[in-house]
């Protein structure tokens, strides 16, 4: 069954990359979430005023992965206890978010936030606000990774991803795998 999962964490074409490589993830967008701008666009969203944060909405199939899975690898591969931003991107849209669609989501979320806290013993940073909107970032941002390869992987490593993926993600991972129940 198709279902729906919007989160918010850092650099969008860092988000999109990953999500897009797990099976049963149908499809992703990169986009901007969470504020009240008719039609924001990149530029509008960087000024800081329009509430939007850099967004990824992912189509997913059920019968392949659930919501519970993919919240664990989006709360792995961020820094949750970033409320500045994540990695080098500082800023308001950059903060890290899960937009909740449904009641169950946002019961999971929370209940993933208080067991990451427990874990990590610091507050996570993690917003969890009910979804109201995503708007479909510009072409030139969709699949940044497989169009602009070396400029993706030079701020993938120099932004602090590479440090986060190889060291933090798989402590992260297997902590919420054997406790997110």
């Amino acid at each position: 069954m198709k279902e729906t999962a919007v989160f918010a964490g850092g650099c969008f074409w860092c988000i999109q990359h990953h999500f897009d490589q797990i099976k049963g993830v149908l499809k992703t967008i990169v986009g901007y979430s969470g504020g009240n701008l008719k039609n924001p666009t990149y530029e509008k969203v960087l000024s800081e005023t329009t509430g939007y944060s850099e967004a990824i909405k992912i189509i997913f199939d059920s019968d392949f992965i659930t919501y519970r899975e993919l919240l664990i690898e989006f709360l792995s591969i961020i820094d949750p206890t970033n409320e500045f931003g994540q990695f080098c991107d500082v800023g308001d849209q950059y903060k890290p978010k899960v937009f909740y669609l449904n009641n169950e989501q946002k019961e999971l979320v929370e209940k993933a936030v208080k067991t990451l806290e427990g874990f990590l013993k610091k507050k996570i940073a993690v917003k969890v606000l009910e979804f109201k909107n995503f708007y479909s970032a510009e072409s030139y941002h969709q699949k940044y990774y497989e169009k602009h390869l070396k400029l993706y992987n030079s701020y993938f490593v120099s932004s602090g991803r590479i440090y986060h993926f190889s060291h933090i993600t798989p402590k992260i991972k297997e902590f919420l795998k054997n406790n997110l129940k």
